[in-house]
């Protein structure tokens, strides 16, 4: 159904039985021939005005437009075609040209092939006469005859390349949009992600600042409550000693609360080095076994012993893999594994290590922003982690990809170059 645009831009379907122009020109067409037939030749009048129905019912049921009904709708128009010469003057008629209808419909919806099929049936339609007739009272001479039949393939021929031409020009104007659509889609995304950098930046230049106005009376907090401890520890006051030791824990929490701040507000000062992988991982793991408190979740490892050693600064990637593998075992129930596994991509430049639970999954509504700064899900969690995961592999060149299904578990996948192109790190 073809939409036709209105005024204020919205498109609507036609009506079902609006005139469209192109079942005016049919319509007139088929009325001029109609008028230029005998009055007293009934048939012929009848077989051309079905024929002018069954083109106007054509352009109105959807049938019409698959394999089966473009081949139903030709030999329909062959075969009213055949009836209207018969009924015309046989293999003199005037009205021979009427089988241009079907070859034109042929080149304009099949192949090439069935358009040749088709222009050969009508030839053979128009020829199919000469059976009929007395060749004594042959009113068109023979040379007439061949140009009548050398008509029908050099309509359809020319038809069917100026079809192919619309139809290639159609499927070029389709690319070329989905090609405009994916621009337009990865413009917006680049432009959101300009705007959420430009965000993040000035959160970190402000988070820097508050930090360095926090340390100092944070350091004045601590001092203060170490010299009250110390005052307290021969009095028998266990109340505020307790509450000398709390104001102390509390100034380390802020602290290192602060410390992370820092950390994801500042340039990284990456110290890079050949690193064997397996041995920067086993680091991570080691630190995550001796960690207090922990989950009650094992770790397993998987390692390609393929991969060469990588440049790294290796403390740094070790926290970014303790901290997937801490996230991991968290999300998983006591007394299952999280796998740690690593291999060497196909292109021979990336080697990917993959952090692997099957625990209670990422919320598909979260995954888009779980690398955001302040993203948390959980009671006592700050959501820096995984910023800081993500800002440590953009500075080593790498990605960092997830997988999840919600109950099933997640897949963190990091991947890392081989080669590490010139950058501006400090060392």
């Amino acid at each position: 159904m073809t939409l036709v645009e209105q005024p204020n831009g919205i498109k609507t379907s036609p009506s079902r039985w609006m005139i469209r122009r192109d079942e005016l020109v049919w319509l007139a067409l088929f009325g001029l021939i109609g008028w230029s037939i005998p009055s007293e030749n009934d048939a012929a009048q009848t077989f051309i005005s079905l024929f002018a129905v069954f083109q106007l019912v054509e352009g109105r049921l959807a049938w019409f437009s698959t394999m089966p009904g473009t081949l139903t709708s030709i030999g329909v128009k062959l075969m009213l075609g055949w009836l209207l010469i018969g009924y015309t003057g046989s293999i003199n008629t005037t009205f021979y040209p009427i089988l241009l209808v079907p070859v034109i419909a042929a080149a304009t919806r099949l192949s090439w092939l069935g358009t040749f099929v088709v222009t050969l049936a009508a030839c053979g339609t128009y020829l199919s006469f000469l059976s009929f007739v007395d060749f004594r009272n042959l009113a068109v001479m023979w040379d007439e005859l061949v140009l009548r039949l050398a008509f029908l393939p050099v309509a359809g021929n020319l038809t069917y390349i100026l079809a192919e031409e619309n139809r290639e020009g159609a499927k070029r104007a389709r690319e070329v949009a989905f090609q405009l659509q994916a621009a337009n889609r990865s413009l917006k995304e680049a432009e959101n992600a300009v705007r959420r950098s430009d965000r993040l930046a000035a959160l970190g230049q402000l988070t820097a600042g508050l930090a360095h106005e926090l340390r100092n009376p944070m350091g004045t907090i601590r001092a203060s409550s170490e010299m009250l401890r110390k005052t307290l520890e021969g009095s028998k006051n266990e109340v505020a000693l307790e509450m000398a030791g709390f104001i102390q824990s509390e100034v380390d929490r802020a602290n290192s609360l602060i410390t992370r701040f820092l950390e994801f507000a500042r340039p990284l000062p990456l110290r890079r080095a050949p690193v064997a992988l397996a041995d920067m991982l086993d680091g991570a793991i080691s630190q995550y076994e001796h960690a207090s408190p922990r989950p009650d979740v094992a770790v397993y490892k998987n390692y390609s012993p393929e991969i060469p050693p990588i440049a790294m600064d290796r403390e740094w990637m070790e926290r970014v893999v303790y901290n997937l593998v801490m996230n991991a075992a968290q999300a998983s129930q006591p007394g299952s594994a999280v796998t740690v596994k690593t291999r060497l991509l196909e292109d021979q430049r990336q080697a990917e290590i993959s952090v692997i639970d099957r625990g209670s999954g990422i919320d598909p509504k979260n995954r888009e922003n779980i690398f955001n700064p302040f993203f948390t899900t959980k009671a006592d969690g700050v959501g820096l982690g995984l910023a800081i995961v993500s800002k440590v592999i953009d500075e080593h060149g790498g990605k960092i990809l997830v997988e999840s299904d919600p109950g099933k578990g997640s897949i963190f996948r990091i991947l890392l170059p081989l080669v590490v192109e010139q950058t501006s790190d400090i060392s």
